[in-house]
């Protein structure tokens, strides 16, 4: 389970009407929250859609799980589906698929936990399971950013940005989403275990002898007025001297925010700082580690 992503232009309304309406993203009651999503959609419903365009007219998030989900059902001893928060296939589509199944595994495809993202999304999907009494055969998981797979994935992803070059001349910003600071003050684990997923990658990197000249770690997708977990990614990116590679830490597939924001959109940040090289990692995608890393979760949620 994922976030999801628009399959097409006129779904774009669609996944910012059902992001801008989850108590989790805002945590207005009704109707005060659809209020404001109505606002958020007016004011960015154009752009946003012109950013879909520039990256063919869908999200990249939907091709990618659909990759991933071919290459683990023909390598888990299970079926696997795949469901999203915002856009199709929603929970409501897929359970029908699920009724004659004994055991349900959901893995939510954020490695960190965090209220707006797994605790949204896995409740969603119990509350769809329940109107088919299905939600006592759901077993899932909060997080998996120490897996040691899943790490081996994200360095896998570095070595193939750096092209073989010297990891000496390079500067590695690992670049978060971000969240607003009132969220992680009401406790929110996200930001320890984004923290706390840089050092696991960190110290693979240094089993396999791979050193940056500086390791960072930034927040991007910032919105709004209110103040969100810094440093800002258009802050860090005034440090960085001349060479530079963005790891996107919080993703496990690749998106809007990294194929648009940072490949796009930050791109032109640093090319107006002097940034010499600038470059951004895949995320783990279908990556052999990442499905290792999948079939490992799974096998450890059967204990």
């Amino acid at each position: 389970m994922n976030m999801g992503g628009p399959n097409n232009i006129s779904e774009v309304k669609v996944f910012l009407k059902n992001m801008f309406n989850d108590k989790y993203i805002i945590g207005a009651p009704q109707p005060i929250r659809a209020m404001i999503g109505q606002i958020i959609i007016f004011k960015r419903l154009k752009e946003s859609q012109k950013n879909y365009e520039k990256l063919g007219g869908m999200s990249p998030i939907v091709g990618h799980t659909k990759r991933l989900v071919r290459r683990l059902n023909k390598q888990l001893d299970a079926d696997v589906f795949y469901e999203m928060r915002y856009t199709p296939p929603f929970a409501s589509e897929l359970m029908p698929k699920l009724k004659n199944y004994d055991e349900i595994y959901a893995i939510p495809m954020y490695p960190h936990y965090s209220s707006t993202t797994t605790k949204s999304s896995i409740e969603e999907f119990v509350k769809v399971a329940k109107k088919y009494n299905l939600d006592k055969k759901i077993k899932t998981i909060d997080s998996y950013y120490d897996n040691k797979l899943y790490n081996k994935a994200i360095v896998e992803r570095i070595k193939e940005a750096l092209k073989g070059e010297n990891s000496k001349d390079f500067e590695l910003i690992f670049s978060a989403h971000g969240l607003t600071q009132k969220i992680i003050d009401k406790g929110d684990l996200y930001q320890k275990h984004i923290l706390a997923n840089v050092e696991c990658a960190k110290k693979e990197l240094q089993e396999q002898n791979i050193s940056f000249k500086k390791i960072h770690v930034a927040y991007q997708s910032r919105l709004g007025p209110m103040e969100w977990l810094r440093p800002y990614m258009e802050d860090k990116l005034k440090e960085i001297k001349s060479k530079v590679i963005i790891y996107p830490i919080s993703f496990t597939v690749d998106n809007s925010e990294t194929e648009y924001e940072l490949d796009m959109e930050y791109a032109q940040v640093a090319y107006k700082l002097g940034i010499k090289d600038y470059r951004v990692a895949k995320a783990p995608n279908h990556h052999p580690y990442f499905i290792e890393a999948i079939k490992d979760i799974y096998k450890k949620m059967q204990i």
